[in-house]
């Protein structure tokens, strides 16, 4: 029988859960709660899964095609995230890819279920919308990390320290190895919070919107020009989600460029939309969009930021 714990986030938090270890061996549903993915990728990644040791399995709808780009109806989407939950032999829930589309299950999602049976739920990008509601309203932790027809399909795809670490429940960290260095110096400490920036804007407003205060904020994109990054950042400033918060990391920033503009514009970008945060900022962590070996990283867990002439996350184990 899975063992659950909890420990407090914080007055404004709900307890936080704590699954019980997950090993080799353990049950993956893979659900696909947003857009559908390209058959090759499902069948590597398949592989991939099974050749760590685990047993996989795609839920009732994970291959549906449509309509439009979306892996399904809602309901279908709904029904696969519910029932893999639910499943006594499944010990992780995976997501396929992100794309776009899950945001149109929020409203459905059926948190008392979910509540009784939780498990690691790994997913990032367009997912960042259903992460963020378990967490901010449940205490689920969000396992911000590899999925299946996204990382696990490629040879180099998964970072597995991370993500084997994060599975057990113990503390762990990345720095300079994983991409990871200072933008502005200092140390912070805070609940592991984020995901995909453009998600976090486009939440606000919204009866799901982000609950940043306390937090170290981690945040990535992929494809998004200095500029736009820029007005991402303005935005949520401006809706007060940086009051509170501790210190911010920015992922890899993959393809986050323009064309001809000098090499650093993006961050000196970030550090102008950001002047007047007070609190250390890092950038480059492989986790999220990235070009190799995504690293998991467990959003509700304690964390601290050492930015100065190395960068270091050290993220604590929900075990500890």
């Amino acid at each position: 029988m899975r063992v659950v714990r909890r420990i407090e986030m914080g007055a404004h938090r709900k307890p936080l859960m704590k699954p019980g270890p997950v090993a080799q061996g353990a049950g993956i549903s893979v659900i696909a709660p947003a857009s559908f993915a390209r058959p090759e990728r499902i069948e590597r990644g398949l592989a991939a899964i099974t050749a760590l040791g685990f047993e996989s399995r795609p839920a009732q709808n994970a291959l549906v095609r449509g309509p439009l780009y979306f892996a399904g109806t809602p309901e279908q989407r709904l029904a696969d995230l519910h029932a893999a939950f639910a499943d006594e032999s499944t010990d992780i829930v995976m997501c396929l890819r992100g794309g776009y589309g899950s945001n149109y299950l929020l409203d459905g999602l059926d948190t008392a279920k979910i509540a009784a049976h939780p498990k690691p739920f790994f997913a990032y990008s367009d997912l960042t919308g259903i992460q963020l509601r378990l967490l901010d309203e449940l205490g689920l932790p969000a396992f911000h990390g590899p999925m299946l027809a996204a990382d696990f399909y490629l040879e180099d795809g998964v970072h597995l320290d991370s993500f084997h670490a994060a599975l057990r429940g113990e503390s762990y960290s990345v720095d300079a190895n994983e991409g990871l260095r200072t933008l502005r110096a200092g140390t912070a400490r805070g609940v592991l919070y984020g995901g995909c920036l453009s998600i976090l804007t486009e939440l606000i407003g919204t009866p799901f919107e982000p609950r940043t205060e306390g937090t170290l904020l981690f945040v990535e994109d992929v494809g998004t020009k200095p500029y736009q990054i820029d007005r991402l950042l303005w935005q949520l400033r401006k809706a007060g989600k940086f009051d509170g918060v501790t210190g911010i990391i920015f992922g890899e920033m993959l393809d986050c460029v323009s064309a001809g503009a000098a090499p650093g514009l993006l961050d000196d970008a970030i550090l102008n939309a950001l002047d007047g945060f007070e609190g250390p900022i890092a950038i480059g962590l492989r986790s999220g969009h990235v070009s190799r070996q995504n690293v998991t990283l467990t959003f509700g867990a304690e964390a601290e930021l050492k930015a100065g002439d190395e960068a270091r996350l050290e993220i604590h184990g929900l075990r500890d």
